[in-house]
């Protein structure tokens, strides 16, 4: 694609630093203009429609251009466009949210902490931490462990959590105090003649070996994805979460479940805790709470969390830290009418419904000879293709392009290709995105 001058690409060129891009490259091609969206579908500058086969960022449960979200949205403005959190002030919508929030939760929750993204709700999970350990007078108990391609955003401390190479690279990250154990990839990381079982057991001990090594009073927390999203779409094995948790437990070691992409609906039930078996002591949240309609996340703790927070808030006389933005009036509003869509439509049934023939189709593509191997769950999945030489990337961006070129739009994670389509979607229209996505991977050829 050649940048054509003074057209909204060159501008975009001209002024836009992107996330997750090339900026040469930016500069000499330009980027993919979206104008509309409708359903699962949106619409580019000059008129070509698009299946949005991952959500935007994984993350438009109700399609695009809900009425409903709108009129919630424009409702709100008019009401009380903006009002903050902070020094014993609060609104409807932030309270009536934090509210659902807590009655939806799959294990007791006490309190919500409202944040504008998964990265800044991560990076408040680390100074929460870094505070209770001071509140309970054990300030060497600060570490925190997540995992090998673990993604939880992409501030210095979210970032640090994060396991994956770019997102550390010439950061100078991760932080001191931020440790990775093993993905619990079995196709990726399993020693040869290593059952599934064996697999499990293994990750389990070399986390039970880290924290012996690094000292269990020194361990405030371990972080993990119900199901992985930008790790490659990572399904860990039956066993994985319960073996985990053991561990945590033996070393009473607090949970922190990152459901910014499984939660609410993703992986056929309403949280990927409930499908995974996990009960954290901390719950993050965004995405699919709002539809990224607007900026919204949550931080959910229960009260071993909250309560030495709230006495160490006394202590001090206030409790340092929050957003401009936390608990934002017309998010909350948004969120809360998304909330109500999902579950009057039944999207959560819906996605557990059209989850056989999602894994299915992707199934039916693993006799392609490019294929390396598939995953998934609910409705979210990919296909991890074979490298092609030295370089990693290639086969996956040749995927995403010609998946583009045919009206569907993917994520390629290194050479996974991902998809995650909205929540509404039909099972016509998801048999429409699998014919591209068939066809697209046909048409490879190295």
């Amino acid at each position: 694609m050649t940048v054509q001058p003074n057209s909204i690409e060159a501008r975009d060129a001209a002024y836009q630093l992107h996330s997750y891009s090339n900026a040469r490259k930016m500069e000499a091609e330009g980027s993919l203009i979206l104008e509309e969206g409708e359903g699962i579908y949106v619409t580019d500058n000059t008129g070509k429609r698009y299946i949005e086969g991952l959500s935007g960022l994984w993350s438009v449960a109700v399609g695009f251009g809900e009425q409903r979200l709108i009129d919630a949205a424009n409702a709100q403005m008019q009401k009380l466009p903006y009002y903050h959190t902070f020094a014993q002030k609060s609104h409807t919508p932030s309270v009536e949210l934090a509210e659902k929030l807590i009655e939806m939760a799959p294990v007791p929750m006490s309190k919500v902490f409202f944040t504008n993204s998964g990265s800044e709700a991560n990076d408040t999970v680390v100074k929460l931490l870094w505070y209770r350990a001071n509140a309970m007078g054990t300030p060497e108990k600060k570490k925190i462990i997540s995992r090998i391609k673990g993604y939880h955003g992409v501030t210095v401390a979210s970032a640090s959590l994060t396991g994956l190479p770019y997102n550390h690279m010439s950061f100078d990250l991760p932080l001191p105090g931020i440790l990775h154990t093993g993905c619990p990839h079995y196709g990726g990381f399993a020693q040869d003649g290593e059952s599934e079982e064996q697999f499990v057991a293994r990750l389990a001990q070399e986390l039970d070996d880290m924290i012996q090594s690094e000292g269990p009073d020194t361990i405030a927390a371990f972080i993990g994805e119900p199901v992985m999203g930008a790790g490659g779409v990572i399904v860990p094995p039956e066993g994985y979460w319960a073996a985990i948790q053991a561990v945590l437990k033996k070393y009473d070691i607090l949970l922190i479940a990152d459901e910014v992409i499984c939660g609410f609906g993703r992986t056929g039930k309403m949280f990927g805790c409930e499908t995974m078996g996990i009960e954290p002591d901390i719950m993050v949240m965004s995405k699919q709470l709002s539809s990224s309609y607007m900026p919204i996340s949550a931080v959910m703790m229960n009260d071993r969390v909250y309560q030495p927070v709230a006495d160490e808030s006394d202590k001090i006389g206030t409790f340092g830290h929050g957003y401009t933005g936390s608990g934002h009036p017309v998010g909350a509003a948004v969120a809360l009418e998304n909330i109500k869509i999902i579950e009057e439509r039944d999207l959560v049934g819906n996605a557990a419904k059209l989850s056989p023939l999602f894994i299915e189709r992707l199934t039916a593509l693993t006799g392609n000879p490019l294929v390396k191997e598939m995953r998934g769950i609910g409705l979210i999945g990919a296909l991890e293709l074979k490298q092609q030489g030295d370089a990693v990337g290639v086969a996956g961006a040749a995927m995403s392009a010609a998946c583009m070129e045919r009206g569907l739009i993917v994520r390629n994670l290194g050479d996974t290709v991902a998809l995650c389509p909205p929540l509404i979607i039909t099972e016509a229209q998801l048999n429409e995105l699998f014919d591209i996505y068939a066809d697209a991977l046909a048409s490879l050829s190295f």
